[in-house]
């Protein structure tokens, strides 16, 4: 089965509704300049009131591993999706390290986030610890829009590098999927998931129910096909 996260909740309705059409995952972004930003306790708010078995998955851009630690705490999510520029990362201590022991101490699966509009996406994939990582996350990220672009990458010129990393773990999939394209991107990537943001929105922030049950359904039919 492939893993669905649907990204961008915001609102105990729209958590129920992707609970209710199979998602496996629920993501909630906590990078303040995100028009999806929702605030730790609100977040916990809706976490609390989710079944155990989703996974309840905090967003993270650019964050430092004590803004990541206060959140976490705050929100009671139970992984940690993070992302940190080459800019970021000269301004803070070695962020891999850190946040991979921030996962370990409290029990928070980690999903690295890698971009792959850089050349060799997979050397970014090379400076964490496999055994630490509970996947990759592939996105169309930059440093100027650190998620949410709702721009898929090229799969077809990224599937070498997709081929690498996912050698070294699991390998999500995200950046611009909708019910449309994510049958081609699964056909090409062979991903262990799939993370849809804008593709199942109204608008910002808020989810469009059939977008998420048509998308949900478009996952589960191309498995069946394979």
């Amino acid at each position: 089965m492939t893993w669905v996260k649907i990204c961008g909740i915001t609102n105990l309705e729209d958590a129920l509704t992707a609970v209710e059409a199979g998602a496996d995952a629920l993501g909630f972004v906590f990078y303040e300049k995100s028009p999806r930003y929702l605030d730790p306790k609100a977040a916990r708010g809706i976490v609390d009131q989710l079944p155990k078995e989703i996974e309840k998955v905090g967003v993270f851009a650019n964050a430092s591993v004590a803004q990541v630690e206060s959140v976490a705490r705050n929100s009671n999510i139970t992984a940690i999706q993070v992302y940190v520029d080459a800019q970021s990362a000269r301004t803070q201590s070695p962020c891999e390290y850190c946040f991979e022991q921030l996962a370990r101490e409290n029990l928070l699966k980690l999903i690295p986030v890698l971009s792959m509009r850089r050349e060799h996406a997979e050397k970014s994939a090379m400076m964490w610890n496999p055994e630490a990582v509970h996947a990759f996350l592939l996105d169309s990220i930059s440093s100027e829009k650190p998620g949410g672009t709702g721009r898929a990458f090229d799969w077809s010129a990224q599937e070498r590098s997709a081929n690498v990393i996912r050698s070294m773990g699991k390998v999500i999939v995200a950046g611009g999927l909708r019910v449309t394209n994510v049958t081609e991107a699964m056909r090409i990537l062979q991903p262990w998931g799939v993370d849809v943001v804008s593709g199942v929105e109204a608008s910002p922030g808020k989810k469009d129910p059939g977008k998420v049950k048509d998308f949900i359904a478009a996952v589960r039919q191309s498995q069946a096909v394979t």
